[in-house]
């Protein structure tokens, strides 16, 4: 028996309801443990990108000066 066979003859507060919320209750704390992973490491990735752009500026900065300074 499939299971779009046992859903037919149930209501629809069953199929868009009673069956979300308790698969909610099953994997609430997989799911949110799996967004808190996704968004810390997105949070991670935005402060090395940061970081190496922040270095980078830095350093052509500083070489631009270097050089600027050995031509007087």
């Amino acid at each position: 028996m499939a299971v779009r066979e046992m859903l037919a003859g149930m209501p629809w507060w069953v199929k868009w309801v009673a069956i979300p919320l308790i698969a909610l209750f099953v994997f609430g704390g997989l799911i949110t443990s799996v967004a808190t992973f996704v968004i810390g490491l997105l949070f991670k990735v935005l402060v090395f990108v940061a970081l190496v752009g922040g270095l980078i500026y830095v350093v052509r900065k500083f070489m631009s000066s270097s050089t600027s300074r050995e031509d007087w």
